[in-house]
């Protein structure tokens, strides 16, 4: 982890320079965030580090911690993709969940998809932006009428825990975007763009969704976990094509999300076959 005042990091004392883009505030967040009982334990703010999943993955330490970076040099979403944006212009924050002996490890995958539906609530009280969840993923706006992604989950095993990283784009310009198929909050018209309060309801709405399905035994149905998530879900009900590993594709309709947290494709001959991995693109609009 880079401390702030390490070599190549901003100059603490520059902080305020974007007045566009202000600094967390760490201690309302933790004033927030940290009180008997509840589920996160540490919030930490660094100013800039490579990526803090892997900063968690490597500490260790207990359930709750938050690790919040203001700008991430090399943040990865899945596949190894990689993710930047200019300083101060998203959330950028992974936490360490350790679901314990009560909870299957077979049901642990539906993490990244929990935190996806956890994201996309938050999103839509705090913001009053719509976002729609691409399998198993992306955080999808829209822009000028088209699905732009604005966010992605990246959930990692870190011993018996599991450290989730949630990259989502605030005040991110038009002429700031990686590629032309990403977008931001800003320019899908969000009422609020305030970094605090948004980082607040995430992890509120995440706290409350990670608690139903803890208490559930990890069973998606028994805490609403898999009607929520297929609800929100903008990839069911299209044509799509996986890209599998191994480089085998298959095309289908997907017409679920099982269980077991796959999606599952109608295929043209009838067959249909649970996907668990791979890479979806989306090759028609919904109900088109």
């Amino acid at each position: 982890m880079t401390p702030p005042d390490a070599p190549g990091s901003p100059d603490p004392a520059n902080r305020w320079s974007n007045l566009d883009r202000p600094p967390l505030n760490v201690t309302a967040l933790r004033r927030g965030l940290l009180r008997p009982g509840a589920l996160w334990t540490s919030v930490d703010v660094v100013q800039r580090t490579g990526s803090t999943n892997s900063d968690l993955v490597a500490s260790g330490g207990t359930e709750g911690a938050v690790l919040v970076a203001e700008e991430q040099s090399a943040g990865r979403g899945r596949l190894d993709r990689t993710w930047s944006a200019p300083p101060r212009s998203g959330l950028f924050f992974s936490v360490r969940l350790t679901p314990g002996p009560g909870v299957p490890v077979g049901r642990w995958g539906w993490l990244p998809l929990l935190a996806g539906v956890a994201t996309a609530t938050a999103l839509s009280r705090a913001a009053g932006v719509d976002t729609a969840l691409k399998w198993p993923n992306d955080l999808l706006v829209t822009v000028d009428g088209q699905e732009r992604k604005a966010g992605g989950i990246l959930a990692e095993r870190a011993g018996d825990s599991v450290v989730v990283g949630i990259g989502l784009n605030v005040s991110l310009r038009a002429d700031e975007l990686p590629v032309p198929t990403a977008g931001s909050l800003a320019l899908a018209g969000a009422e609020v763009l305030d970094r605090d309060p948004l980082l607040r309801a995430v992890l509120r709405s995440l706290e409350e969704w990670y608690g139903e399905w803890r208490a559930a035994g990890g069973d998606p149905a028994a805490c609403r976990l898999q009607e929520a998530y297929a609800a929100g879900c903008a990839t069911l009900g299209r044509s799509v094509r996986a890209e599998l590993p191994g480089g085998r594709e298959l095309v289908g309709e997907a017409v679920a999300v099982d269980g077991d947290g796959r999606l599952v494709l109608a295929t043209a001959d009838g067959v249909q076959e649970p996907v668990g991995a791979g890479d979806i693109v989306h090759l028609r609009p919904a109900g088109s």
